[in-house]
Protein backbone atom coordinates (compact mmCIF):
# COMPACT_ATOMS: atom_id res chain seq x y z
CA UNK A 1 0.00 0.00 0.00
CA UNK A 2 2.74 2.44 -0.90
CA UNK A 3 2.11 5.63 -2.87
CA UNK A 4 3.44 5.24 -6.40
CA UNK A 5 0.83 7.38 -8.17
CA UNK A 6 0.26 10.93 -6.94
CA UNK A 7 -3.29 12.30 -7.06
CA UNK A 8 -4.28 15.88 -6.31
CA UNK A 9 -7.54 17.09 -4.80
CA UNK A 10 -8.98 18.31 -8.10
CA UNK A 11 -8.36 14.99 -9.83
CA UNK A 12 -9.77 12.97 -6.94
CA UNK A 13 -12.87 15.17 -6.54
CA UNK A 14 -13.69 14.77 -10.22
CA UNK A 15 -13.26 11.01 -10.01
CA UNK A 16 -15.44 10.76 -6.90
CA UNK A 17 -18.22 12.82 -8.49
CA UNK A 18 -19.48 9.73 -10.32
CA UNK A 19 -19.86 7.77 -7.08
CA UNK A 20 -22.65 8.08 -4.46
CA UNK A 21 -20.29 9.19 -1.69
CA UNK A 22 -20.72 12.96 -1.57
CA UNK A 23 -18.09 15.67 -1.89
CA UNK A 24 -14.41 15.15 -1.08
CA UNK A 25 -13.43 16.42 2.37
CA UNK A 26 -9.87 15.12 2.83
CA UNK A 27 -7.45 12.44 1.65
CA UNK A 28 -4.06 11.08 2.70
CA UNK A 29 -1.59 8.60 1.20
CA UNK A 30 -1.02 5.30 3.02
CA UNK A 31 2.64 4.38 3.39
CA UNK A 32 2.29 0.78 4.64
CA UNK A 33 2.52 -2.11 2.20
CA UNK A 34 4.26 -2.39 -1.15
CA UNK A 35 1.93 -3.39 -4.00
CA UNK A 36 -0.59 -0.65 -4.85
CA UNK A 37 -1.17 3.05 -4.31
CA UNK A 38 -3.65 3.64 -1.48
CA UNK A 39 -5.27 6.71 0.04
CA UNK A 40 -7.58 7.20 2.98
CA UNK A 41 -10.48 9.27 1.65
CA UNK A 42 -13.02 11.24 3.68
CA UNK A 43 -16.17 12.46 1.95
CA UNK A 44 -19.40 14.08 3.06
CA UNK A 45 -20.88 10.59 3.46
CA UNK A 46 -18.17 8.62 5.18
CA UNK A 47 -14.69 7.09 5.25
CA UNK A 48 -13.26 5.12 2.34
CA UNK A 49 -10.04 3.70 0.91
CA UNK A 50 -9.00 4.47 -2.65
CA UNK A 51 -6.75 1.92 -4.34
CA UNK A 52 -4.93 2.60 -7.60
CA UNK A 53 -3.69 -0.71 -8.94
CA UNK A 54 -0.07 -0.65 -10.06
CA UNK A 55 0.24 -4.28 -11.21
CA UNK A 56 -3.12 -6.03 -11.16
CA UNK A 57 -5.46 -5.77 -14.12
CA UNK A 58 -8.15 -7.64 -16.00
CA UNK A 59 -9.19 -11.00 -14.60
CA UNK A 60 -7.23 -10.62 -11.36
CA UNK A 61 -8.95 -7.35 -10.45
CA UNK A 62 -12.38 -8.67 -11.36
CA UNK A 63 -11.77 -11.69 -9.14
CA UNK A 64 -10.47 -9.74 -6.13
CA UNK A 65 -13.14 -7.04 -6.16
CA UNK A 66 -15.87 -9.56 -6.91
CA UNK A 67 -14.74 -11.75 -4.02
CA UNK A 68 -14.77 -8.80 -1.63
CA UNK A 69 -18.30 -7.85 -2.66
CA UNK A 70 -19.42 -11.48 -2.33
CA UNK A 71 -17.91 -11.91 1.14
CA UNK A 72 -19.34 -8.60 2.36
CA UNK A 73 -22.82 -9.72 1.24
CA UNK A 74 -22.31 -12.92 3.26
CA UNK A 75 -21.52 -11.10 6.49
CA UNK A 76 -17.72 -11.18 6.40
CA UNK A 77 -16.29 -7.92 7.81
CA UNK A 78 -14.40 -6.95 4.67
CA UNK A 79 -14.42 -3.79 2.52
CA UNK A 80 -17.35 -3.36 0.18
CA UNK A 81 -16.52 -1.86 -3.24
CA UNK A 82 -18.52 1.26 -4.17
CA UNK A 83 -20.26 1.14 -7.56
CA UNK A 84 -21.17 4.05 -9.81
CA UNK A 85 -24.62 4.56 -11.33
CA UNK A 86 -23.79 2.04 -14.05
CA UNK A 87 -22.79 -0.64 -11.56
CA UNK A 88 -19.05 -0.34 -12.20
CA UNK A 89 -16.75 -0.82 -9.22
CA UNK A 90 -13.54 -0.60 -11.26
CA UNK A 91 -12.79 2.63 -13.13
CA UNK A 92 -9.72 4.54 -14.34
CA UNK A 93 -7.79 7.21 -12.43
CA UNK A 94 -4.51 8.65 -13.74
CA UNK A 95 -4.69 6.11 -16.57
CA UNK A 96 -4.67 3.21 -14.12
CA UNK A 97 -7.45 0.96 -12.79
CA UNK A 98 -8.82 2.19 -9.47
CA UNK A 99 -11.56 1.35 -6.98
CA UNK A 100 -13.09 2.89 -3.85
CA UNK A 101 -14.06 0.62 -0.95
CA UNK A 102 -15.54 1.23 2.46
CA UNK A 103 -13.11 1.88 5.31
CA UNK A 104 -13.59 -0.48 8.23
CA UNK A 105 -13.23 0.22 11.97
CA UNK A 106 -10.38 -0.89 14.18
CA UNK A 107 -6.60 -1.05 14.13
CA UNK A 108 -3.96 -3.68 13.53
CA UNK A 109 -2.57 -5.56 16.53
CA UNK A 110 1.23 -5.59 16.56
CA UNK A 111 1.62 -8.16 19.36
CA UNK A 112 -1.27 -10.63 19.10
CA UNK A 113 -2.34 -12.80 21.99
CA UNK A 114 -4.06 -16.21 21.76
CA UNK A 115 -7.48 -14.49 21.83
CA UNK A 116 -6.58 -12.50 18.72
CA UNK A 117 -5.30 -15.62 16.97
CA UNK A 118 -8.50 -17.48 17.80
CA UNK A 119 -10.54 -14.64 16.30
CA UNK A 120 -8.44 -14.82 13.13
CA UNK A 121 -8.97 -18.57 12.93
CA UNK A 122 -12.73 -18.12 13.19
CA UNK A 123 -12.96 -15.38 10.58
CA UNK A 124 -10.68 -17.28 8.18
CA UNK A 125 -12.90 -20.36 8.40
CA UNK A 126 -15.97 -18.17 7.83
CA UNK A 127 -14.30 -16.59 4.79
CA UNK A 128 -13.54 -19.99 3.30
CA UNK A 129 -17.10 -21.18 3.91
CA UNK A 130 -18.63 -18.05 2.36
CA UNK A 131 -16.17 -18.06 -0.52
CA UNK A 132 -17.22 -21.57 -1.48
CA UNK A 133 -20.23 -20.15 -3.33
CA UNK A 134 -18.25 -17.47 -5.17
CA UNK A 135 -18.29 -18.35 -8.89
CA UNK A 136 -15.02 -16.62 -9.82
CA UNK A 137 -11.91 -18.61 -10.69
CA UNK A 138 -8.30 -17.43 -10.59
CA UNK A 139 -5.27 -19.58 -9.77
CA UNK A 140 -3.21 -18.31 -6.85
CA UNK A 141 -1.12 -15.56 -8.52
CA UNK A 142 1.76 -16.22 -6.11
CA UNK A 143 1.73 -20.00 -6.51
CA UNK A 144 4.46 -22.46 -7.64
CA UNK A 145 4.87 -21.03 -11.14
CA UNK A 146 5.47 -17.58 -9.67
CA UNK A 147 7.91 -19.06 -7.13
CA UNK A 148 10.06 -20.51 -9.90
CA UNK A 149 9.99 -17.36 -12.04
CA UNK A 150 10.80 -15.08 -9.10
CA UNK A 151 13.57 -17.36 -7.84
CA UNK A 152 15.40 -16.93 -11.14
CA UNK A 153 15.18 -13.13 -10.84
CA UNK A 154 16.43 -12.89 -7.26
CA UNK A 155 19.07 -15.64 -7.44
CA UNK A 156 21.87 -13.24 -8.55
CA UNK A 157 21.49 -11.30 -5.27
CA UNK A 158 21.91 -14.34 -2.97
CA UNK A 159 25.03 -15.72 -1.36
CA UNK A 160 25.75 -19.45 -1.54
CA UNK A 161 23.90 -20.53 1.66
CA UNK A 162 20.76 -18.59 0.75
CA UNK A 163 20.84 -19.76 -2.85
CA UNK A 164 21.18 -23.31 -1.60
CA UNK A 165 18.22 -22.97 0.77
CA UNK A 166 16.07 -21.53 -2.02
CA UNK A 167 17.01 -24.21 -4.54
CA UNK A 168 16.45 -27.03 -2.07
CA UNK A 169 13.04 -25.72 -0.99
CA UNK A 170 11.90 -25.35 -4.58
CA UNK A 171 12.99 -28.94 -5.18
CA UNK A 172 11.17 -30.10 -2.03
CA UNK A 173 7.95 -28.29 -2.90
CA UNK A 174 8.02 -29.71 -6.44
CA UNK A 175 7.49 -33.15 -4.90
CA UNK A 176 4.06 -32.14 -3.56
CA UNK A 177 1.10 -31.04 -5.67
CA UNK A 178 -1.66 -31.77 -3.12
CA UNK A 179 -4.47 -31.10 -5.59
CA UNK A 180 -6.88 -33.12 -3.45
CA UNK A 181 -6.75 -30.72 -0.52
CA UNK A 182 -10.00 -28.79 0.12
CA UNK A 183 -9.75 -25.58 -1.87
CA UNK A 184 -11.50 -22.42 -2.92
CA UNK A 185 -10.91 -18.66 -2.82
CA UNK A 186 -8.20 -17.67 -0.33
CA UNK A 187 -7.07 -14.30 0.99
CA UNK A 188 -3.39 -15.40 0.71
CA UNK A 189 -2.01 -12.42 2.68
CA UNK A 190 -3.85 -12.33 6.01
CA UNK A 191 -1.01 -10.84 8.04
CA UNK A 192 -1.40 -8.79 11.21
CA UNK A 193 -1.60 -5.53 9.28
CA UNK A 194 -4.53 -6.84 7.23
CA UNK A 195 -6.84 -7.52 10.19
CA UNK A 196 -8.37 -4.62 12.12
CA UNK A 197 -9.43 -5.18 15.72
CA UNK A 198 -11.98 -3.06 17.56
CA UNK A 199 -11.35 -4.21 21.12
CA UNK A 200 -11.29 -7.99 21.09
CA UNK A 201 -13.51 -8.20 18.02
CA UNK A 202 -12.44 -8.10 14.39
CA UNK A 203 -13.69 -4.92 12.76
CA UNK A 204 -12.32 -5.65 9.33
CA UNK A 205 -10.31 -7.95 7.08
CA UNK A 206 -8.61 -5.93 4.34
CA UNK A 207 -6.30 -6.08 1.29
CA UNK A 208 -7.61 -8.94 -0.83
CA UNK A 209 -5.37 -8.13 -3.78
CA UNK A 210 -3.32 -11.35 -3.61
CA UNK A 211 -6.48 -13.48 -3.55
CA UNK A 212 -6.91 -16.50 -5.77
CA UNK A 213 -8.08 -20.09 -5.70
CA UNK A 214 -5.82 -22.52 -3.84
CA UNK A 215 -5.79 -24.95 -0.92
CA UNK A 216 -7.48 -23.45 2.12
CA UNK A 217 -4.67 -24.95 4.20
CA UNK A 218 -2.20 -22.61 2.48
CA UNK A 219 -4.23 -19.65 3.78
CA UNK A 220 -4.08 -21.12 7.30
CA UNK A 221 -0.31 -21.60 7.02
CA UNK A 222 0.18 -17.99 5.91
CA UNK A 223 -1.69 -16.84 9.01
CA UNK A 224 0.19 -19.09 11.43
CA UNK A 225 3.57 -17.99 10.05
CA UNK A 226 2.73 -14.38 10.90
CA UNK A 227 0.26 -14.37 13.77
CA UNK A 228 1.80 -17.18 15.80
CA UNK A 229 5.53 -16.51 15.76
CA UNK A 230 8.08 -14.86 18.00
CA UNK A 231 10.31 -12.10 16.60
CA UNK A 232 12.94 -14.66 15.61
CA UNK A 233 10.41 -16.70 13.62
CA UNK A 234 9.93 -19.55 16.09
CA UNK A 235 6.36 -20.79 16.39
CA UNK A 236 4.48 -19.91 19.57
CA UNK A 237 2.55 -23.08 20.37
CA UNK A 238 -0.25 -21.44 22.44
CA UNK A 239 -1.03 -18.90 19.73
CA UNK A 240 -0.83 -21.54 16.99
CA UNK A 241 -3.14 -23.83 18.94
CA UNK A 242 -5.63 -21.00 19.47
CA UNK A 243 -5.78 -20.19 15.75
CA UNK A 244 -5.88 -23.79 14.55
CA UNK A 245 -8.43 -24.94 17.14
CA UNK A 246 -10.76 -22.03 16.35
CA UNK A 247 -10.55 -22.71 12.62
CA UNK A 248 -11.01 -26.46 13.14
CA UNK A 249 -14.14 -25.88 15.25
CA UNK A 250 -15.76 -24.07 12.33
CA UNK A 251 -14.36 -26.19 9.47
CA UNK A 252 -12.74 -29.44 10.61
CA UNK A 253 -9.45 -30.25 8.94
CA UNK A 254 -9.32 -33.42 6.86
CA UNK A 255 -6.83 -36.24 7.34
CA UNK A 256 -5.04 -35.16 4.16
CA UNK A 257 -4.71 -31.62 5.49
CA UNK A 258 -3.21 -32.92 8.72
CA UNK A 259 -0.58 -34.81 6.74
CA UNK A 260 0.18 -31.84 4.50
CA UNK A 261 0.52 -29.29 7.30
CA UNK A 262 4.35 -29.22 7.60
CA UNK A 263 4.66 -28.91 3.79
CA UNK A 264 2.21 -25.99 3.73
CA UNK A 265 4.00 -24.14 6.52
CA UNK A 266 7.17 -24.34 4.41
CA UNK A 267 5.33 -23.32 1.23
CA UNK A 268 3.87 -20.25 2.92
CA UNK A 269 7.31 -19.24 4.24
CA UNK A 270 8.87 -19.73 0.81
CA UNK A 271 6.23 -17.58 -0.90
CA UNK A 272 6.86 -14.60 1.38
CA UNK A 273 10.63 -14.96 1.43
CA UNK A 274 10.56 -14.77 -2.36
CA UNK A 275 8.25 -11.75 -2.50
CA UNK A 276 10.33 -9.87 0.04
CA UNK A 277 13.53 -10.72 -1.79
CA UNK A 278 12.03 -9.36 -5.00
CA UNK A 279 10.71 -6.16 -3.44
CA UNK A 280 13.97 -5.55 -1.57
CA UNK A 281 16.37 -6.12 -4.46
CA UNK A 282 14.18 -5.02 -7.38
CA UNK A 283 12.07 -2.16 -5.97
CA UNK A 284 9.80 0.07 -7.99
CA UNK A 285 10.09 3.88 -7.71
CA UNK A 286 7.44 5.46 -5.50
CA UNK A 287 6.80 8.52 -3.37
CA UNK A 288 6.25 6.43 -0.22
CA UNK A 289 7.62 2.91 -0.44
CA UNK A 290 7.81 0.37 2.37
CA UNK A 291 9.85 -2.79 1.69
CA UNK A 292 10.07 -5.54 4.30
CA UNK A 293 13.30 -7.26 5.35
CA UNK A 294 13.50 -10.60 3.50
CA UNK A 295 15.67 -12.11 6.26
CA UNK A 296 12.64 -12.50 8.53
CA UNK A 297 11.06 -15.06 6.20
CA UNK A 298 14.38 -16.71 5.40
CA UNK A 299 14.67 -17.48 9.11
CA UNK A 300 11.07 -18.69 9.21
CA UNK A 301 11.64 -21.01 6.25
CA UNK A 302 14.84 -22.43 7.79
CA UNK A 303 13.00 -23.03 11.05
CA UNK A 304 10.04 -24.71 9.34
CA UNK A 305 12.46 -27.03 7.52
CA UNK A 306 14.19 -27.90 10.78
CA UNK A 307 10.98 -28.49 12.73
CA UNK A 308 8.93 -30.25 10.03
CA UNK A 309 8.30 -33.24 12.29
CA UNK A 310 7.14 -31.10 15.20
CA UNK A 311 4.85 -28.49 13.64
CA UNK A 312 2.01 -27.52 16.05
CA UNK A 313 -1.41 -28.88 15.16
CA UNK A 314 -4.95 -28.78 16.53
CA UNK A 315 -5.34 -30.05 20.07
CA UNK A 316 -8.70 -31.72 19.32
Amino acid sequence: MSVYTKVNATELAAWLAELPVGALVAFKGIAAGIENTNYFVTTARGEFVLTIFERLSGDALAFCLGLMAHLARHGIPCPSPVADAGGRILRTLKDKPAALVTRLPGAAVAEPQPKHCAAVGRVLAAMHAAGGSFPGTLPNPRGPQWWRETAREVAPFLDAPRAGLLAEELRFQSLYRLKDLPRGPIHADLFRDNVLFAGDEIGGVIDFYFAGVDAWLFDVAVCVNDWCVFADGRLDAPRAAALLDAYHAARPFTALERGAWPVMLRAAALRFWLSRLYDFHLPRPGELVHAHDPEHFRRILALRVAESDAAPWVSA
